[in-house]
């Protein structure tokens, strides 16, 4: 990726708290990842399409295949640098004229990192419009603390729960509009959320949180999604999964399938 589009973008990142890198997988890359969301919702059929998420990456080859994309680790590498490490990864698929919104929140106020030195990247899996539910960020809440966040369960929503409406001026709120295959960055202390999809149009969006290996994941139990991408380890920080091996009884075919078995 050329050099000055990134410099740009992370001047941008540190001035707001987020930045966008357009066009960055290919359209067969995404017609798989589109197919991927159906056929996890037939394996899955209990779970809401908005819920596919962490506990089911470690024994899926393709979802493990899109998050260690050269080109999705070269832009998260600007951010964390060269050891990169999988924290989590969730698809938020939200369905035609039925799909649920994301409260205003902070990701890191959920995460139990030490420290809290990570990067978020979204991936638009479908187009992702005002009318489909796209995400929003409330530009330059990064220098915030992270916030105590309270139960929501009055309306359905993905996270059943939000950041303190009083510390959200939604006059501010932008709208990132991205076409299938663009990626958004966000900082783990942006404000952030998304509408409800009530258009004829399904909005999928992929989660990616990329941590250094310094960062630790503070679990008693292996943490189910955690895979070294690139780079080394620290020793004692983390420990690794296997990445998972290809079985074509159990598993969504994709183009390299063959080289993960």
């Amino acid at each position: 990726m050329d050099q000055l589009i990134l410099k740009s973008a992370k001047k941008k990142y540190d001035q707001d708290g987020y930045t966008v890198f357009d066009n960055v997988l290919d359209s067969d890359l995404m017609k798989e990842a589109q197919e991927h969301i159906d056929w996890l919702m037939v394996k899955n059929p209990g779970i809401r399409p908005e819920r596919l998420g962490k506990d089911l990456v470690k024994d899926d080859p393709f979802w493990v295949r899109l998050v260690c994309d050269d080109r999705l680790l070269d832009i998260a590498e600007q951010f964390i640098g060269p050891n990169i490490a999988l924290f989590a990864s969730h698809y938020i698929s939200k369905p035609a004229f039925d799909g649920h919104p994301v409260l205003w929140h902070q990701d890191g106020s959920y995460w139990p990192l030490q420290p809290m030195d990570v990067v978020s990247l979204w991936l638009a899996v479908d187009d992702s419009l005002s009318e489909n539910g796209c995400l929003r960020v409330i530009p330059k809440t990064h220098t915030m603390q992270l916030q105590e966040h309270k139960k929501n369960t009055q309306l359905e929503s993905v996270l059943e729960s939000e950041v303190d409406p009083s510390l959200v001026d939604e006059s501010k709120a932008v709208d990132l509009i991205l076409k299938s295959g663009s990626v958004s960055v966000h900082h783990p202390n942006v404000i952030h959320g998304s509408k409800a999809n009530h258009s004829p149009l399904r909005r999928c969006g992929l989660t990616i949180r990329y941590i250094p290996s310094s960062t630790k994941i503070i679990t008693e139990k292996q943490w189910p999604c955690a895979f070294l991408l690139r780079g080394e380890a620290v020793p004692g920080v983390n420990e690794y999964l296997s990445k998972p091996k290809y079985a074509v009884d159990r598993h969504m075919q994709f183009r390299g399938c063959e080289s993960w078995v």
